[in-house]
């Protein structure tokens, strides 16, 4: 998996906002209207006006320069609208990146939650955010008010603006040759204090042992070295503040001084007073603070803002495209019924799991195959291990020994991204997030479109919910749901996700009996591999196997077969249905 760089990042977060960009290009462009007058309305105000004695003339175009202003100012309001559309996606797409890095890190095989990860989201995203927007508005301003003021000189006189631009280059070129170096000493400089911070809890809070080790001398160093590398780290931010001002210096002041230096010489060529005054305040009020925020802006906020990104591209990279893996690529595809060479959709060797090492096994030497379109009722008393069976199939914990198979791919050596599309598990507990309801049925396939949702949600009897709710439109507060409507909207997401496996935990416990029937009718009758921890015994019933689950000796089986050779289940269904058990025929016609 490559790593992408910040800039190949923030370039990629820049193109496919081209239109929100070019809003804000658009309001920036209306924004610099006093910019780009400013000199130009002085000059004619003090040539046309008071230096001629004519004073509403002079007040006039000082009335212009005053709407134009205003305009500028109104527009101001409209850029900042316009930049939000543009961060807040790009803050949403790298905070969506360290959620799926931690989920993948977490959920892996042996993996363990990352609670930096909250602080990454809490902290350096909003980082990420401020100087994102901050290097989106310095570099626009510098890029317009600097330009609006460029060609107020050539309108004012051509050699008024080359002695104006000639040492702005030369800043930007100082400051810009400057740039990587800052880059550089800014990241010694944060990782520095992470080291020093790290050593120093580190000798905090061994500091007895450290005593009765005797090595006070050795530890210290070591902190020590630490310390005086941040100082020096520091001491290099410091000389880099120094370069950003000699290329302000260069680039800001030094044209006011050509100016006022060469002025005599200007107005010997022609030049009006007004004119050297607009020249002056096209300087003094565009150029400069242009050039001295764009310095400040990627001197400060930029540095944080490439160092920030790099860590957490760093932490949790992501891929350039979108192509599966050489593991994915092998892997076999869903095929069609009566396809031959088809490997098991579930095939469970030796499986034996246990909480602790010295707990009895809830599961030992397990082994079980499904083929594909299988349905697979697992029954048994609570705590005989059913739950912990669907984990194991899913991949979301490892075996103590043992193997577990996926399409003919062991779980373990999957990743994370690819074996999301090879089962969707749906615990008891359902999961729904704030939002429309058409976003919460398209979380595991978002490119279903509408009129697919539409069938998902009359094939599992979702409709009447729908139609309370509002219609797909309408917004999902999680709060205000039952616990079976969120069980309802999770199996309509479930049965609609491309997964060929698909495996229920109880996830339809809250719903009444009827609808659990059309319910797991519905994923039946769905292509692929469907395993149901039940919670009825009616789900048995409807299933082609049964497996029933006790503590002792597995037994795996049809309803027919286990009423004759299992006791386990034969009391089961007399504990969970208080009437007659009835034939799967008949459980058949009821539902």
């Amino acid at each position: 998996m490559s790593r992408p760089g910040v800039r190949r990042v923030t370039w990629r977060a820049l193109r496919a906002r081209r239109r929100e960009l070019a809003g804000l290009g658009g309001w920036s462009l209306v924004e610099s209207l006093p910019a780009l007058l400013a000199g130009y309305l002085v000059a004619r105000a003090v040539d046309e006006g008071f230096l001629a004695g004519r004073l509403l003339n002079g007040l006039a175009w000082l009335g212009v320069l005053a709407v134009a202003v205003l305009v500028g100012a109104a527009a101001t309001g409209r850029t900042y609208r316009s930049l939000a559309a543009v961060v807040e996606p790009f803050r949403d797409e790298v905070a969506a990146q360290v959620i799926r890095g931690a989920l993948r890190d977490a959920t892996r095989v042996g993996g363990r939650p990352d609670s930096a990860a909250v602080t990454r989201l809490t902290h350096q995203m909003e980082i990420v955010r401020d100087t994102f927007a901050g290097l989106l508005m310095v570099t626009r301003g510098f890029l317009f008010s600097a330009g609006a003021a460029l060609l107020g000189l050539l309108a004012l006189a051509p050699v008024v603006a080359a002695l104006a631009v000639a040492p702005l280059l030369a800043g930007l070129v100082v400051f810009l040759a400057a740039l990587p170096a800052m880059v550089t000493h800014q990241r010694a400089y944060v990782r520095a204090g992470e080291q020093l911070g790290q050593s120093a809890a580190t000798a905090l809070a061994g500091h007895r042992d450290v005593l009765a080790c005797g090595a006070q001398t050795r530890v210290t160093a070591e902190v020590a070295g630490w310390v005086a590398a941040q100082a020096a780290a520091e001491r290099m931010l410091a000389r880099m503040a120094a370069i950003r001002s000699l290329s302000l210096g260069i680039g800001g002041w030094l044209p006011l001084l050509v100016l006022m230096v060469t002025a005599p010489w200007l107005v010997e060529r022609g030049l009006t007073a007004g004119a050297v005054l607009g020249a002056l305040i096209y300087v003094s009020t565009g150029l400069q603070p242009a050039l001295h925020t764009l310095v400040q802006g990627l001197g400060g906020g930029g540095l944080r803002y490439a160092v920030t990104l790099e860590n957490i591209l760093r932490t949790y990279p992501v891929s350039d495209d979108q192509r599966p893996s050489a593991l994915a690529a092998r892997m076999p595809r869903c095929r069609p019924p009566g396809t031959a060479d088809r490997p098991p959709a579930i095939e469970v060797r030796g499986l034996t799991f246990g909480y602790g090492p010295r707990a009895r096994p809830v599961l030992q030497n397990f082994s079980l195959t499904l083929a594909d379109r299988d349905h697979l009722a697992v029954v048994g008393p609570s705590g005989a291990g059913k739950s912990t069976l669907a984990a194991l199939m899913a991949g979301l914990v490892p075996p103590q020994a043992g193997t577990v198979h996926l399409a003919g791919t062991r779980v373990a050596e999957v990743e994370p991204t690819v074996l999301a599309r090879m089962r969707v598990l749906v615990p008891q507990e359902a999961y729904v997030f704030t939002g429309s309801l058409a976003d919460n049925l398209r979380y595991l396939r978002p490119d279903a479109d509408d009129d697919t949702l539409e069938v998902a949600l009359d094939a599992l009897g979702a409709r009447p919910l729908a139609t309370r709710l509002g219609g797909l439109g309408a917004p999902v507060a999680p709060a205000l749901l039952s616990a079976g409507e969120r069980q309802l909207i999770a199996a309509v997401r479930a049965w609609l996700a491309p997964a060929p496996l698909v495996i229920l935990d109880e996830a339809t416990c809250h719903l009444d009996p009827v609808l659990e029937t059309t319910v797991e009718a519905a994923f039946a009758r769905r292509p692929g591999t469907l395993v149901v921890i039940a919670h009825r015994i009616s789900s048995a019933l409807r299933a082609g196997r049964v497996l029933v689950l006790d503590g002792d000796e597995p037994v795996v089986g049809t309803h027919e077969q286990l009423m004759a050779r299992s006791a386990t289940y034969r009391v089961l269904v007399g504990c969970w249905d208080d009437s007659v058990v009835p034939s799967p025929a008949a459980s058949a016609r009821q539902g």
